[in-house]
């Protein structure tokens, strides 16, 4: 469940990079649209004219080649296919149907071009399609010229049905000759067979019926079969014998007697005596068992009767046996002739058998073909009858008129497709130009070719702050640089900040204002330096004069209290630059501007220096050797991540140390990976009732600093 919210989250944060794109290109997509939309229509203009005529003709499949008999296949394998249409589409536009048109309209002294160009131009002019669920073709064509339009499309569908119907003839006839012929060799093939069944029949002395069950001529005879049967059945008698004398002289005593008294034989005297004897076996029994001795008369006689009955039970055993002996000395003789027989009725079921399955071939063959001759005669009667009955295989629905309105180009469609190509267009180079692009787009980009982090996220348009009511919403992201800055530090004595940019016109010197502005309004005693000795703008903020500052302080024995003015805003003061002189680099680099720098460092709570462009001169790194930390001012979408990079490289290779990135410029409204900091202009909108009153500073000559140095209002951070 987590993987797929996950994959959704995924989804949904590319769609909006893709708008976001969009959104921050929309400028060239909207050129890119704009000059696509305009060659379109344009091109449109310009585009000659052309008129169509068409002509709606029914096509019917090759009638010649209609199925009449079933189970004969239709000799054209196009007739009702998937390819039937496509195949008559060519036809319309072949060289044949074309040399007809042109000869018909004499189109080559009409067009004033050889027959080849002709032919070549009526390829590209004329089109054919099918109407969708039925057997009717439209035939095109589309020219520069309504009449030739009119003339060429009705032209073409007569030269077509033209050329249709003498195909159709010419199958009809060649199918007719091929039938006739096939006729006669059946009548020749059927009479051989004929032939052949009779010498069959004469020979074989067979009585034929025609249309019989297959077996006409045969008396059939169960002889064979018969003898087959009774050979198996004295077969079984035989080993039934054999298996019972075997038992019999296998066994002896009272288990013989036993076992040939289950025999079913008529002369079986055992089956008699047995009883008997068991009768008797049990009579002895009985009389021991009541105590009789075995001298006593009764007894003795009862053994006497057991012993006359033990000697008839052995003679009838013995008779038994010779009786079987006797049965199966017969049953072999038996055997031996009906296996005889048996043989002969078989040889002469074979010979039978050949015989009838030559009569039945030879049957076969002949009825075969006098069936297929009868087929083949219903054919040829069935194709005279079509060709007298045939109907015109092309049938013209409508004939072509004469346009009043031209078909291309087609405004409409020029038009969407050119808008629809324009904006593809346009969205794929704003595509391009962002993957070209290496600006810096995002707080990632910065953190990861950095490794520092981003202090604050600067609005687009932002104004000097000091100047606004005090409730603009533009002032909350400075207080978060503020509170950024001060986490940041690792050591609360390292105040001496310069504010540096790769290259001109990225907010450095507005950003510095107003960070002071902020941080005097917080409580902290600020001073703001214009090191900037190449193009000083600071003073410009404060309606200051320029004339003394610092230059003035490092190249004269001038006091401190002399060039550090008090602004209009509390806690918040100000060096300006003073006159320019020729070697910034060299003035900056000097003892003097170290100890300046250490001195103010005592006084205030936050000196911040505003330095030309690093990349530009070497100002600004004389000056980040001197301060404690560096803040890097970026305008977002202008410098590029390998100059960013440079810019940092340019710092710590004088031994500054960068605290951290001000994306400035961001237009949080419109980019939709700082819609955070949109925040600012709702939540500290001020309302209507506690709007305060804005008072513009006054515009006066900024008093000089008091000789005692300010300090912090409390002695400690605010933070």
């Amino acid at each position: 469940m987590n993987s797929e919210n996950s994959n959704a989250s995924e989804v949904s944060l590319h769609a909006v990079d893709y708008w976001q794109v969009v959104k921050n290109r929309y400028g060239i997509i909207l050129l890119t649209f704009l000059l696509v939309f305009m060659t379109a229509l344009v091109i449109t203009y310009v585009m000659p004219k052309k008129y169509e005529s068409s002509a709606t003709i029914q096509v019917r499949p090759n009638i010649a080649s209609v199925q009449v008999i079933p189970g004969m296949v239709s000799r054209d394998p196009t007739a009702g296919s998937a390819t039937f249409f496509p195949t008559e589409f060519e036809v319309i536009k072949s060289q044949k149907t074309l040399d007809i048109v042109i000869d018909k309209l004499d189109l080559i002294n009409h067009w004033g071009r050889d027959r080849e160009s002709v032919r070549g131009t009526l390829q590209g002019i004329i089109g054919a399609q099918n109407i969708r669920g039925t057997d009717l073709i439209e035939i095109r064509v589309r020219t520069s010229n309504s009449a030739d339009a009119r003339m060429i499309a009705d032209a073409v569908s007569d030269a077509y049905r033209e050329r249709r119907t003498e195909l159709e003839n010419a199958r009809s006839d060649q199918a007719m000759s091929e039938l006739r012929e096939a006729v006669r060799s059946q009548e020749d093939l059927v009479e051989e067979k004929r032939k052949v069944l009779t010498q069959l029949i004469r020979n074989e002395k067979v009585i034929y019926t025609r249309g019989g069950n297959g077996n006409e001529g045969y008396t059939e005879t169960d002889e064979a079969r018969d003898a087959a049967m009774q050979y198996a059945k004295l077969e079984s008698e035989r080993i039934k014998l054999e298996s019972q004398i075997d038992t019999l002289l296998r066994y002896d005593g009272d288990q013989l007697i036993t076992y040939a008294a289950g025999l079913q034989l008529p002369e079986n005297i055992i089956r008699t005596l047995h009883p008997q004897w068991l009768d008797a076996k049990r009579q002895l029994a009985a009389l021991q068992s009541s105590g009789l001795g075995e001298r006593h008369p009764t007894v003795l006689q009862q053994k006497k009767m057991i012993e006359g009955l033990d000697s008839d039970l052995d003679k009838g055993v013995v008779a038994l046996r010779e009786t079987l002996r006797a049965q199966l000395e017969l049953t072999k003789e038996q055997a031996e002739r009906l296996k005889v027989k048996k043989d002969e009725e078989e040889e002469e079921a074979i010979t039978d058998g050949i015989a009838r399955h030559s009569f039945d071939d030879a049957k076969a063959d002949f009825e075969t073909a006098q069936d297929l001759l009868e087929k083949l005669k219903v054919k040829l009667i069935s194709e005279e009858m079509q060709r007298r009955i045939s109907e015109d295989p092309v049938i013209v629905h409508a004939d072509p008129v004469e346009s009043q309105a031209p078909v291309s180009p087609n405004v409409k469609l020029n038009l969407a497709l050119g808008a629809v190509v324009g904006l593809v267009f346009g969205v794929g180079i704003a595509f391009f130009l962002e993957y070209l692009d290496t600006s810096v787009k995002t707080l990632e980009d910065v953190e990861r070719y950095l490794q520092v982090p981003v202090l604050a996220v600067i609005p687009k348009d932002v104004g000097i702050l000091y100047k606004q009511s005090g409730m603009s919403p533009d002032a909350e992201a400075y207080r978060i640089l503020r509170t950024n800055i001060e986490f940041n530090r690792k050591n609360p004595e390292d105040n001496a900040i310069t504010v540096v940019s790769g290259g001109a016109g990225e907010g450095k010197s507005t950003t510095l204002v107003n960070l002071a502005y902020i941080c005097a309004q917080g409580g902290y005693t600020t001073l703001m330096i214009d090191a900037d000795l190449r193009r000083p703008r600071l003073h410009t903020f404060f309606d200051i004069n320029n004339s003394v500052g610092l230059t003035n302080y490092l190249t004269t024995d001038l006091m401190l209290e002399d060039v550090i003015l008090q602004t209009p805003v509390d806690n918040l003061y100000f060096m300006p630059s003073g006159i320019l002189p020729a070697d910034a680099a060299g003035i900056l680099n000097s003892r003097r501007m170290s100890e300046l720098i250490q001195d103010v460092k005592q006084r205030f709570d936050l000196v911040l220096i505003d330095s030309p462009p690093i990349l530009g001169v070497s100002d600004a790194s004389v000056l980040a050797s001197e301060v404690d930390l560096t803040m890097v001012v970026v305008q977002h979408r202008k410098l590029p991540r390998n100059m960013l990079m440079r810019v940092k490289a340019a710092v710590e290779n004088v031994g500054g140390h960068v605290i951290g990135v001000v994306l400035n410029n961001v237009d949080v409204r419109s980019d939709s990976q700082y819609q955070y900091y949109t925040s600012y202009y709702t939540y500290y909108a001020p309302t209507d009732s506690h709007a305060p009153a804005a008072s513009a500073p006054k515009k006066q000559d900024a008093a000089r600093a008091p000789e005692s140095a300010p300090s912090s209002p409390s002695g400690e951070d605010l933070y």
